[in-house]
């Protein structure tokens, strides 16, 4: 299994699993909140065509996380997966799409890859995050969470790769020139995970089997990429550049499991 992001922020998400198993491989997109267009050239950067896809899922509605994924699953006759609320919500319900519902903690097979949803606090209609497998290797990822809960602790513990929200620096936040209420937004308990909130998770977790660490869905205004290694390496005693740092414009290339 490999996984490799098209770019994370809030101007846009996506990140491409694969796995090979024999003669198979199975492609699957978590997210694509690009325009049809940019997700093609983002798919292409990492060698890979829309309509190889097996399936989309979905973690939420917002427009950084939905983006083109009806339009490209209406183009190419992908699946989309993502939680009923999620599809009320974005009008995939209603759409001429091939929708397959998740329910938290069921785990649903899609080539070689086996998917398992889990339920988070955001501020969304029925967000769900994953944890992906191929039988042998566990890739968590946990986004756009407000605060840690016992459930996300036990379903990422001994995962072989992680993908974490590093959204904002505290201090950043409250002095930026946000308004208000949006800063009570996103540093509240269905927002984001600030930078100490991420590494307090980590810190938490059985890291015991943990290869790679990336640092996402980072602030462009709010946080730096070095303050966001700085937290998470600390933790597992490794260097900053060691973690690895999912950008808005080039995502981050393929890492191996």
């Amino acid at each position: 299994m490999r996984f490799a992001s098209l770019g994370s922020g809030s101007e846009g998400n996506a990140l491409l699993v694969e796995a090979t198993s024999g003669t198979t491989t199975t492609r699957v997109l978590l997210d694509c909140g690009f325009s049809a267009k940019e997700a093609e050239r983002r798919l292409a950067r990492l060698g890979c065509r829309a309509d190889e896809l097996d399936a989309i899922v979905i973690t939420h509605e917002h427009t950084d996380h939905i983006g083109s994924a009806l339009t490209l699953a209406r183009k190419w006759s992908i699946p989309l997966h993502m939680s009923w609320g999620t599809a009320r919500a974005c009008g995939a319900d209603e759409a001429n799409v091939q929708l397959n519902v998740l329910w938290g903690d069921e785990s649903v097979a899609i080539g070689d890859i086996s998917l398992l949803p889990y339920t988070v606090p955001h501020d969304a209609r029925e967000p769900l995050q994953y944890v992906f497998s191929d039988g042998s290797s566990r890739l968590g990822v946990l986004t756009d969470v407000g605060v840690s809960t016992p459930h996300i602790l036990n379903v990422l513990s001994g995962c072989d790769a992680l993908v974490l929200e590093s959204n904002h620096d505290i201090d950043m936040l409250a002095g930026s020139r946000y308004p208000t209420s949006l800063k009570a937004r996103i540093g509240g308990t269905h927002g984001h995970l600030n930078n100490d909130a991420a590494a307090a998770i980590l810190a938490a977790l059985d890291r015991s089997k943990l290869r790679h660490l990336v640092a996402a869905h980072l602030s462009q205004q709010n946080n730096l990429p070095h303050l966001a290694q700085a937290a998470l390496a600390g933790v597992v005693g490794a260097s900053a550049v060691d973690v690895v740092v999912a950008t808005q414009t080039e995502g981050f290339d393929w890492l191996a499991l």
